[in-house]
């Protein structure tokens, strides 16, 4: 009735595993431990305002709901980086940019 596959089963890591690198994810799996310390690291209110978006080659994204937030997390970034390296225990992010994203479901 049913065929039977002599394939091996591969647990999820190894899956994962496969696919980061230069041909994989466009990131080290590692560093999506940025996306978990991001509110522990920077606080609930910075946390409410802005948050990563992509890491590429050490340099960390960071959306920002408004341009207010955006000056005011310019003049935090080495802070930021700093903190968020410690609490990786390495040199995840060698720098920070920030770019304006639109708030979706705002009513007036």
């Amino acid at each position: 009735m049913g065929e039977q596959h002599n394939k091996p089963f591969h647990s999820l890591g190894e899956i994962l595993a496969s696919l980061s690198g230069p041909k994989g994810l466009p990131f080290d799996l590692k560093d999506a431990e940025i996306w978990q310390v991001w509110e522990e690291v920077v606080g609930p209110v910075i946390a409410s305002n802005a948050r990563p978006s992509v890491i590429r080659n050490g340099v960390l994204t960071i959306g920002v709901r408004q341009p207010i937030w955006l000056q005011e997390l310019k003049f935090m970034a080495e802070d930021i980086r700093g903190k968020l390296n410690e609490r990786l225990g390495r040199e995840a992010v060698r720098d920070i940019r920030f770019k304006l994203i639109s708030v979706q479901g705002r009513g007036k």
